[in-house]
């Protein structure tokens, strides 16, 4: 055997996998199940090396289809990954993807996480590596739930391709017979180095949303049917300027004498104008015209809960009710960030008895817990005692909570759970203490909130991942008209 050389690279070819153990074959599913289960792992291949091109082929029965293709990608680190992931993932993810490159303590992670307001209903979008092998791991999984725990519900999942990349001495790649999952010498540095790195990506987006959102809007649009003999007018078919100002002139009013003890009765739309008009009337213009401001300039508001904004290059729809639960959720998080969370002592401690090993996998977290309003202490043997509870929580069954958390410690690495049942508290407050839908707003409380949604991370998404604003390009409704 000796090396060759090649045009076309690599040519990995398969046949006969199951010669010497036919029993295997009776478990193989279809034909099409198993060919896309190999061209999943070519995906992943391909993921983790944008700099090599891939095809797979497909030449059972005789023929010879290409199923899967990604071409070489170049540039420096970023060009090439969303390059690659573009071809891999879709250009929508691309478009509404972030990107993350962060270090700590010998630890380097990069690569791409979608916006909240872009999530999916399952975790198949999610695409770990470690050291370019792409792995499905609980401490990663968990760690990627708990980065968007504040904007997602349980039932959403993000999008997201990114990389570890260390030593290979502190992981150890040896814990699954296939190999797809790790376990790293310090597994909490991983698991900070991922939440923190994302949360700092989510919040430098600010108030940004995901462009599929406007997408699925213009999208929903569709044009009246028109009957079949009359053709679509288009632009070229309008009338002259000279027919235009022939056809004012007939319809307009003629002159009547101005009566001040007589008022003319309005009909139509000038009736309308007095109590119920929506319109914003610009009083002075500031010294930076609202328009070319992020969200725009305020214009009107429509069923008393969507405020309409000019930008400079389109229009923005937001639902004020959304927009301002999710300013107020961030203010409330920001003052308990501030003043720590109260706790309430017990007036007597509940003992709570665990195994030997969840006793010690909740005792490893209960300085955590502790930063949380939850104080547990050992109390001999395998009893712990719970003598203080978050006060925002009310009554709590401290047995039953700290079952959850072990429960999640299991299954995740770490609990998120007693923040995450706080926040959900905050999220009710921030809900009944929001401008309700039906409430009329004024002009320059309409701006104002735009202000603020431009000046507040996250304030694109509502606190369950829904978007609070959809923007709308003037050249899309132009196209909606067919006026290009």
């Amino acid at each position: 055997m000796k090396p060759c050389a090649l045009n076309g690279g690599t040519v990995v070819t398969l046949r006969d996998l199951f010669y010497a153990t036919p029993a295997r074959l009776k478990f193989l599913r279809t034909d099409r199940a198993e060919m896309q289960s190999i061209s999943e792992v070519i995906k992943r291949l391909a993921m983790a090396e944008p700099s090599v091109g891939f095809t797979l082929r497909d030449v059972s029965d005789g023929k010879d289809r290409v199923t899967f293709r990604a071409d070489p990608c170049s540039g420096d680190l970023f060009d090439a990954l969303r390059g690659r992931m573009g071809q891999v993932m879709g250009a929508e993810f691309t478009d509404n993807a972030l990107s993350i490159d962060a270090e700590r303590e010998g630890f380097r992670l990069t690569g791409l996480a979608a916006l909240p307001t872009y999530s999916r209903g399952s975790s198949v979008a999610q695409h770990l590596f470690v050291n370019g092998r792409p792995v499905q791991d609980r401490l990663l999984h968990g760690a990627l739930r708990g980065a968007y725990a504040d904007f997602l519900s349980r039932e959403r999942h993000p999008a997201v391709a990114l990389f570890v990349d260390c030593d290979p001495h502190k992981v150890d790649v040896n814990v699954h017979p296939a190999k797809s999952e790790v376990r790293f010498r310090d597994p909490g540095i991983v698991r900070g180095l991922i939440v923190s790195a994302l949360r700092h990506a989510l919040a430098e987006a600010g108030h940004r949303a995901s462009t599929t959102v406007a997408g699925a809007t213009l999208g929903a649009m569709r044009p009246e049917p028109q009957p079949a003999a009359a053709p679509r007018v288009y632009q070229m078919d309008r009338p002259s300027q000279g027919a235009l100002s022939s056809a004012w002139r007939a319809q307009a009013p003629a002159p009547q004498p101005y009566t001040p003890s007589a008022p003319q009765p309005t009909s139509g739309f000038a009736e309308f104008s007095r109590d119920y008009s929506g319109r914003v009337d610009v009083v002075e213009e500031p010294e930076q015209p609202a328009e070319a401001l992020p969200l725009g300039a305020a214009r009107g508001q429509v069923h008393e809960n969507y405020i309409i904004a000019q930008t400079a290059d389109g229009v923005v729809i937001v639902d004020q009710h959304a927009a301002h639960e999710r300013l107020v959720y961030e203010k409330l998080k920001r003052q308990m960030a501030e003043r720590g969370v109260p706790a309430q002592a017990l007036l007597i401690p509940e003992i709570v008895e665990f195994s030997a090993d969840d006793l010690s996998r909740l005792l490893s977290v209960a300085d955590e817990l502790s930063r949380m309003g939850l104080t547990v202490e050992p109390f001999g043997g395998g009893a712990v005692a719970v003598r203080e509870t978050p006060a925002i929580l009310g009554e709590v069954n401290a047995k039953a909570l700290l079952n959850d958390i072990l429960d999640e410690l299991a299954d995740y690495g770490s609990s998120q759970l007693v923040q995450e049942k706080i926040e959900a508290i905050l999220s009710r407050v921030a809900c009944h203490g929001s401008i309700r839908s039906g409430r009329r707003m004024r002009a320059e409380e309409m701006n104002a909130l735009l202000r603020e949604m431009e000046a507040t991370p996250h304030s694109g998404q509502c606190n369950h991942g829904r978007p609070t604003y959809v923007e709308l390009k003037l050249s899309d409704i132009e196209r909606l008209f067919g006026r290009t």
